[in-house]
């Protein structure tokens, strides 16, 4: 028995096994998306599809009517809209993707193309290292250094004062939510994309030096041009990682159901909001009311589905790079 365990696998037996692994992460993921969508069927069928992600009234203050409501309550109780939540995730989201794939862009283009192979050497494994720091590393950092000093310094009295009535600013808010989590999600693009600008020949951009274009000219119409679906890719993944980022953005985003208000001016930045996923954590005591268990699985069931968008998508924006050989 243990000689015949020890022969290699045929290429059909490695080809049904390694198969049926597949199909059991597949049938794993399936299952869990099924079995949250159960749980959130109370809460879709009571809001509508779409209407529960609208606007109507304070989020913190439906969620706490939901706790009230008992063991067994009415359909009337799973009553919800959710945009303050919908639009805190896709603000911190939005701005943070964009801001981080700038950032990512040239840092791989310098460290591809130009820093020095000792520079290289060690900015490489450090960046690496940033993309696996664990999500609370940042938070305490953003809650212990970042909200005090935006609280004492950036924030006046005058304009602290203006808004008491309406919500407190302590630090915590937009600004700190979005920088803390550009920090967490721009080391995992620049290792895409510095691998992605390292698949492309150098054969091409010396073509391009042949004629005539200078180092800059030829990495950007060439490399950076060749590897946009890359770079596009690692947007779409890094977006997602931030969609379903809850930690971190609960200790730094001032961790209240409220849409900022760009007319407010300056003051918008420092105003306090939560995304979904924080959501879901901070709500998590108040799992045993059906009403909030519910609503809580109908957040995953969105972060779920959005996650899976933006993984085909990223998947699909990469195809082209692979139909020109290149591998990432």
């Amino acid at each position: 028995m243990i000689a015949r365990r020890r022969e290699p696998w045929t290429d059909r037996q490695a080809a049904w096994r390694l198969g049926a692994v597949a199909c059991l992460v597949l049938l794993t993921i399936v299952l869990m998306v099924g079995f949250v969508a159960v749980r959130a069927w109370p809460s879709l069928q009571a809001n509508g599809w779409f209407a529960w992600l609208g606007s109507g009234g304070s989020v913190d203050h439906q969620l706490g009517e939901m706790i009230k409501t008992g063991q067994d309550p009415p359909a009337s109780a799973y009553h919800l809209r959710a945009w303050p939540l919908i639009y805190g995730t896709l603000l911190t989201t939005g701005v943070a993707v964009v801001i981080g794939l700038v950032f990512s862009l040239f840092s791989a283009i310098f460290i591809v193309e130009f820093a020095p192979a000792r520079v290289r050497a060690v900015v490489v494994p450090a960046v690496r290292l940033l993309a696996a720091v664990p999500s609370v590393i940042y938070g305490l950092i953003g809650i212990l250094v970042l909200a005090p000093f935006v609280g004492n310094h950036l924030i006046s009295p005058g304009r602290k004062d203006s808004v008491q009535n309406v919500v407190q600013l302590d630090g915590t808010g937009v600004l700190v939510a979005i920088v803390v989590l550009t920090v967490m999600i721009t080391p995992i693009m620049i290792a895409i994309v510095v691998d992605a600008l390292r698949a492309i020949p150098t054969a091409w951009t010396e073509g391009a030096s042949a004629l005539g274009a200078n180092r800059w000219e030829a990495i950007w119409t060439v490399s950076v041009r060749a590897a946009r679906p890359a770079i596009v890719a690692a947007a779409v993944l890094a977006c997602a990682r931030a969609l379903g980022e809850a930690v971190a953005l609960s200790m730094v985003s001032g961790s209240r159901g409220f849409s900022p208000n760009p007319v407010d001016g300056i003051t918008y930045i420092f105003e306090p909001i939560r995304p979904l996923a924080a959501s879901m954590v901070e709500n998590v005591d108040a799992i045993n009311a059906p009403a909030v268990k519910s609503s809580i699985y109908a957040f995953a069931l969105l972060l779920l589905l959005s996650s899976l968008v933006l993984s085909i998508g990223g998947y699909i924006a990469k195809l082209p790079m692979r139909r020109q050989g290149l591998r990432i």
